[in-house]
């Protein structure tokens, strides 16, 4: 790796970092605020507004009584004190305060060096992406809690599948550009690129399922491995869910097919070593990628074996970006 010495190329690495950690930060605040139910306690977009938290009893009682009125409240959390709103409003207000924070540090260093930098522009202009995805992301944020505010005690998985999606989308750019402008070097001796393809497409894939698992609260479900409660298929479905799109709304359906995928994904990781180790290729970087995995699969048995014990199911989450940079760091040096 070749450290930058040039003072743009500098400040687009710092930022780039920047960026990347804050991100991190919001995926693990997000994960908490879903894993403690804090999601919908805030009822409103209050886009331009809701910088601060609320100041006054007054203000308390009206957020309070706006939380009251959706199904959440009625059909759920009906015995909730003021206290016990606080709690999860401060979640979800910490979550949107974040948001903020990287919305403005996506875009006010761009035009910083946008400004200054007149001859880089050209430069630049790729990094705007980033900021478009945020703005979007946003969008897709309060898209995902309005599905939880009317008929619904929760929010659509399909939308919390979507949003998370995104989010890792934008951590993956980000961390694309940063390796790219660290000039990482390159693999001397390359696997066929579709090989690695499929293995990213195969960890997406993985990625979202777990997003309906955890939207659907398909985890509190057969905490038992590797059987399902005594089966390899769920008892409550039958062979024909399995091939249904329908059952892309039956938590047990979703946590057959996420560990199944878990497991294919391990054996293409064997394969994947296999073919590193024929090739005599550079190994370092692949432990990283065997250790994330591995770590991923054993967070995730556990997670289940837990009952889905908040600690466990937000280390799981983030694992999900170790494996992601991982393999997107494998993708980078093998082109």
């Amino acid at each position: 790796m070749i450290v930058n010495t040039d003072p743009f190329k500098r400040f687009i690495e710092i930022w780039l970092y920047t960026m990347f950690i804050l991100i991190f930060l919001i995926v693990a605040v997000g994960g908490l605020t879903r894993l403690t139910d804090s999601g919908l306690s805030i009822t409103e977009w209050e886009l331009f507004k809701g910088i601060l938290p609320p100041l006054s009893d007054d203000k308390w009682i009206f957020y309070f009584d706006e939380y009251k009125k959706i199904p959440e409240y009625t059909e759920i959390n009906y015995n909730m004190t003021l206290t016990e709103f606080k709690v999860i409003y401060y979640w979800e207000y910490g979550h949107r305060i974040l948001a903020r924070l990287i919305g403005l540090f996506s875009i006010v260093p761009l035009i910083y060096l946008f400004l200054k930098y007149k001859n880089e522009r050209k430069n630049i202009y790729k990094y705007f992406l980033i900021f478009i995805l945020i703005c979007f992301q946003g969008f897709l944020g309060w898209f995902m809690v309005k599905s939880g505010l009317v008929n619904n005690t929760d929010v659509s998985h399909y939308r919390l599948a979507l949003h998370l999606s995104v989010a890792l989308l934008i951590i993956s750019l980000v961390y694309w550009f940063l390796i790219s402008n660290l000039n990482i070097k390159k693999f001397l001796i390359k696997i066929p690129n579709r090989v690695l393809n499929i293995f990213l497409i195969l960890i997406i894939i993985q990625i979202i399922f777990g997003a309906f698992l955890a939207g659907l609260d398909g985890g509190l479900l057969y905490n038992t491995w590797p059987d399902m409660n005594g089966f390899i298929v769920p008892s409550d479905v039958s062979f024909k869910d399995l091939f249904s799109l329908d059952s892309t709304n039956n938590p047990s359906v979703i946590q057959f097919y996420h560990r199944k995928i878990a497991y294919v994904i391990f054996l293409f990781l064997i394969y994947l070593n296999y073919l590193f180790l024929k090739k005599g290729m550079d190994y370092k970087i692949f432990i990283i990628l065997n250790l994330a995995i591995l770590f991923q699969i054993a967070l995730g048995i556990i997670t289940l074996l837990s009952g889905v014990k908040i600690s466990f199911a937000s280390l799981h989450q983030l694992g999900s970006i170790l494996v992601l940079t991982s393999v997107i760091t494998l993708v980078y040096k093998n082109n």
